[in-house]
């Protein structure tokens, strides 16, 4: 991927970004233009054929995870609601990744050597199976909205960058947050961040609960952040 600064004739800073194709950014400029700069970066112009987008460049840019554990909370709970719109095609639907994911979970986890409890296994593969089926109002979901995907900006204090989205009920939207590692590692500090963002969006935490153990376990196969997913997944797993 190529992410660069650049200057538009009328002498607009924006950033140039460029990806290979990949299943979860395809509908990335869709996002940003369903959002329409309310609370994310704005889409200036982009190139289907070159995956090519022209985005809205955050000045100065800070990532919110500098911004410490109890703002960045606060950030989230203003900004969720706003990047919660009602949203269908052309986005792919938490329904399609969760079975997806639970498509491949256990032969992964068999792969891998088994690295970690069949409980945690056992707990994804549920939520997974059992939470799509009984979905609230489909909007549009940012599912890797971790702290340096929201940055400091002048139009808005902050906004959220990078969207990998999904349509599916916004109790699944707290997931990443919840693994946010950036924001306190601790299974108090992940059961803190569980209980604000539930009470304070008025989700049903048992649900937020599933998907979060659901899609954290679905992503621990990553090596950089196996060890931290499986251990949020196992806080979650707790009673919350």
């Amino acid at each position: 991927m190529l992410v660069a600064p650049a200057v538009t004739a009328g002498g607009a800073d924006v950033v140039l970004k460029v990806q290979e194709p990949h299943r979860e950014s395809e509908h990335e400029a869709a996002a940003l233009e369903l959002w329409d700069g309310d609370g994310a970066i704005r889409l200036v112009d982009s190139d289907p054929e070159e995956h090519a987008l022209l985005l809205e460049r955050c000045v100065p840019g800070t990532p919110l995870s500098a911004a410490g554990a109890e703002t960045a909370l606060a950030v989230y709970i203003e900004l969720l609601p706003r990047l919660w719109k009602p949203a269908g095609a052309p986005f792919g639907t938490l329904a399609a990744e969760a079975a997806w994911w639970a498509d491949s979970l256990e032969e992964t986890w068999e792969r891998f050597a088994k690295p970690f409890e069949r409980r945690l296994l056992d707990a994804a593969l549920e939520a997974l199976h059992e939470l799509p089926r009984t979905q609230g109002q489909h909007v549009l979901l940012h599912q890797d909205l971790h702290g340096d995907n929201v940055l400091a900006a002048q139009r808005e204090p902050w906004l959220a960058i990078d969207p990998k989205p999904l349509a599916g009920e916004r109790e699944f939207g707290i997931a990443p947050i919840v693994r946010s590692r950036e924001l306190g590692h601790s299974k108090r500090d992940v059961l803190q961040r569980f209980d604000r963002l539930t009470t304070e969006l008025g989700l049903d935490r048992e649900r937020a609960r599933g998907w979060t153990i659901g899609q954290t376990i679905a992503w621990s196969f990553d090596g950089e952040h196996h060890a931290t997913h499986v251990e949020t997944a196992g806080s979650a797993c707790v009673s919350v």
